[in-house]
């Protein structure tokens, strides 16, 4: 079972687990969900953990996951369940954050979104540090110099933002179909990013074409997937094109 437990900040006030079986039918993978308290802001932070049974967790390279915007509505952090039990089942740690809570305020939809919507990728950013901090407390084992962020949408942008913010915490950065924030130009985090093929990015976030080439930047187009389908939400094939994609870049 994953150690997650009281120390000063971190207040455990839910907690679950059960499991499903991988991808490949080879590793049973655990799920648990625990409910983190930050007691500096106040706020109630649920995760849940995707990790082997039959592995120990020591050295395990660390994947975070950051949902898409959805109204404060649901538990969309377990939404990404096709990328979290793969990703165990290859040996990974995995943590998805849930970063709206039904008490949020809505992201407006008018205004600059850069401008607008820049308090929730700041609140997103400092849930990630959070919850990075406690995991280093509650599980040093884990091998915190490869660490992965995974986002997608506005769970992307969020990912970039903290990529800027700590640059070198963060060993890669994976975005699916992020909007707003401009991909970093810089070799390290290496950047990915898969693109749908419904939405269009603003002005500036995509790198071109040069700025790939110098930096290494992989940006790959799913001409059969839109915005909305990169989540559980994905057909069978879909997932699969987005998990093959995921796994490449890991192993890159």
């Amino acid at each position: 079972m994953t150690r997650i437990y009281v120390i000063f900040s971190l207040l455990l006030l839910n907690y679950s687990s059960y499991y499903s079986q991988s991808i490949d039918n080879s590793t049973i993978s655990a799920i648990d969900t625990v409910e983190l308290y930050d007691q500096v802001r106040q706020r109630k932070i649920p995760i849940a953990i995707y990790h082997s049974t039959n592995e120990k967790t020591n050295h395990k390279k660390l994947v975070i996951i950051s949902h898409g915007y959805n109204q404060n509505e649901g538990r969309p952090y377990l939404g990404y369940s096709f990328i979290a039990n793969l990703l165990a089942s290859k040996g990974y740690f995995v943590v998805s954050i849930q970063h709206e809570l039904p008490i949020d305020s809505l992201i407006p939809l008018t205004g600059v979104p850069k401008i607008v919507r820049r308090p929730f990728w700041e609140r997103g950013a400092d849930n990630i540090l959070f919850v990075l901090n406690e995991l280093k407390k509650s599980n040093p084992e884990l091998d915190f110099k490869h660490i992965t962020l995974i986002g997608h949408s506005n769970g992307g942008d969020m990912a970039v933002l903290f990529s800027q913010k700590y640059p070198k915490i963060i060993d890669k950065i994976i975005t699916l179909d992020n909007r707003r924030m401009a991909l970093p130009r810089t070799k390290k985090p290496k950047i990915y990013s898969l693109r749908s093929s419904d939405q269009v990015a603003d002005k500036g976030v995509l790198p071109t074409e040069a700025e790939m080439r110098k930096f290494g930047i992989k940006i790959i187009p799913l001409t059969n997937t839109k915005h909305n389908e990169m989540s559980d939400n994905a057909s069978e094939e879909q997932q699969k094109e987005i998990q093959n994609y995921i796994l490449t870049f890991l192993r890159d």
